[in-house]
């Protein structure tokens, strides 16, 4: 599979990602009133595919590096730090069907994506990176850049938001179960 292919995949999946979590947020609002039935319909599998995009995710970012030969930065290895233990803890959260997932994988997400929008943001305004990171492999460098907007930290910055809407609906769902 070719470099461009990758990046149009994983830009997709980073995107349609964004627009399913739009929806979704838009939908639960809609049906609100209804409470348990809003909820019912996520369930327990939402345990699943949150792992499902933290697999991938941590897969996308095992390829940019070990087979495209990008170098990740400093700000890279934070985001992998927060990505790839929540590979693990939500496959045994979803395996044990574990309420308590959430109080794990939750501060994951969130702290993911606060370094997320850092990064995006140092890659848009360069100014930001300050002294930081590596003068040879900055933070400001941009290896991918989809449609003018979608990059590396964009795209896990959108896995990170769907996982952590994923884990709150998941609260409200195991409240009702």
């Amino acid at each position: 599979m070719s470099f461009e292919a990758v990046n149009f995949y994983n830009t997709l999946l980073a995107v349609l990602a964004l627009v399913a979590l739009i929806a979704a947020i838009g939908l639960a609002g809609y049906r609100a009133f209804r409470g348990p039935d809003a909820v019912s319909a996520i369930g327990s599998s939402t345990l699943w595919v949150a792992w499902v995009v933290a697999f991938v995710a941590t897969l996308g970012s095992l390829f940019y590096s070990e087979v495209i030969h990008f170098l990740p930065c400093r700000l890279c290895w934070f985001q992998r730090i927060a990505m790839y233990p929540m590979s693990v803890i939500l496959l045994i959260g979803a395996i044990r069907k574990e309420a308590l997932v959430r109080i794990y994988a939750l501060p994951f997400a969130v702290g993911g994506l606060g370094l997320s929008i850092w990064h995006y943001l140092t890659q848009t305004f360069p100014s930001l990176e300050g002294g930081s990171c590596d003068p040879n492999n900055p933070c400001s460098a941009k290896y991918v850049d989809v449609f003018g907007f979608v990059s590396i930290p964009f795209m896990a910055g959108a896995g990170f938001t769907l996982i952590a809407v994923l884990l709150i609906f998941y609260v409200r769902a195991s409240n009702y179960e």
